[in-house]
């Protein structure tokens, strides 16, 4: 019955990896359109509207991360393959949850938020400072997400 465990486990992976990557494509396609426009009409505008489309892009990150450390937990990537009883398994993939669910939502409200800080940045560039608070904001739930996914998945005994 442990085939269940390592099941859940890695199903919860691929969930933190799957879903947050999701919210960072998401995200960053919304802010790379508002971007094109804005570097149609001044590329010299480039650098600062690149920056806010990268920011959606960390969620997937923090997705990719709980992966690791959840693949690594349960020895795939340390080659020996852990005991993983369906209780475990289920624990962890609940653990792997935070990450991949607040990653999608976030994601894609980052990029959102991006968008209209890319707007800001398309009429007074001198406010690029305080346009890059807005998506910033969105980014600290989607950091929060990965605290407790990162604690919980490292906290669960295999």
């Amino acid at each position: 019955m442990s085939e269940f465990g390592i099941v859940f486990a890695l199903l919860g992976a691929a969930t933190a990896v799957l879903l947050a990557g999701a919210g960072s494509a998401i995200g960053v396609g919304i802010a790379g359109q508002a971007a094109a426009g804005v570097v149609t009409e001044d590329p010299s505008k480039f650098a600062k509207v690149l920056i806010m489309q990268l920011l959606p892009g960390t969620q997937g990150l923090y997705g990719l991360l709980v992966g690791f450390i959840t693949l690594s937990k349960i020895g795939l990537l340390g080659g020996k393959v852990a005991e993983v009883d369906i209780a475990t398994g289920l624990l962890i993939l609940a653990a792997c949850l935070p990450v991949g669910i607040v990653g999608l939502i976030s994601g894609k409200s980052q990029g959102k938020t991006s968008a209209a800080a890319i707007g800001i940045v398309a009429k007074k560039p001198d406010q690029f400072g305080k346009a890059m608070l807005f998506p910033a904001m969105v980014e600290t739930y989607a950091i929060l997400a990965l605290l407790i996914s990162f604690l919980a998945v490292n906290a669960i005994q295999v």
